[in-house]
């Protein structure tokens, strides 16, 4: 079982104790749409934790739509319940990094490939590249940024 999971659980356990019942019913619906779809597969998986990550992102980001709509009607109540649940999985994920951190990462895998290669990477090697710098950021910058650094980077 991955940590981030066995946390989450942990989790319930203490808010139920502390009678937090926002965030013990934020942590009851993630952890069960975490189960519903290592089930939902014809063979049933156990997560790891780069996984877990994704389904908190997204379950946080629908949260943060779903607060975006109710504010427009004018559900300012159900607004801050979507937005009070967003913040307590977003808790969970790992620090975002910054525009240079980031950067500082993509410099130093491609710097490291091309002294295994021998020379600089081309173009056409982005792939090479984009796979060690996606497993080391793994959701905590966005990905089409990502990409454009290590385009602009080969260039």
């Amino acid at each position: 079982m991955s940590t981030l999971k066995q946390q989450l659980k942990g989790d319930v356990v203490a808010h139920m104790k502390a009678g937090n019942k926002i965030a013990l019913t934020t942590v009851r619906n993630v952890l069960g749409e975490i189960e519903t779809r290592e089930k939902g597969g014809k063979t049933p998986v156990e997560f790891d934790d780069a996984q877990v990550v994704t389904i908190l992102q997204k379950e946080a980001a629908k949260r943060r739509e779903t607060a975006a709509i109710y504010t427009e009607a004018g559900e300012s109540e159900r607004a801050a319940a979507e937005v009070a649940e967003a913040e307590v999985i977003e808790a969970y994920l790992p620090k975002p990094l910054t525009a240079e951190e980031a950067a500082a990462i993509v410099d130093g895998i491609i710097t490291g490939l091309e002294a295994e290669q021998g020379g600089a990477l081309a173009m056409k090697q982005m792939g090479l590249a984009m796979k060690p710098i996606t497993a080391e950021i793994a959701g905590r910058f966005d990905g089409k940024a990502i990409s454009d650094m290590v385009r602009k980077r080969l260039q």
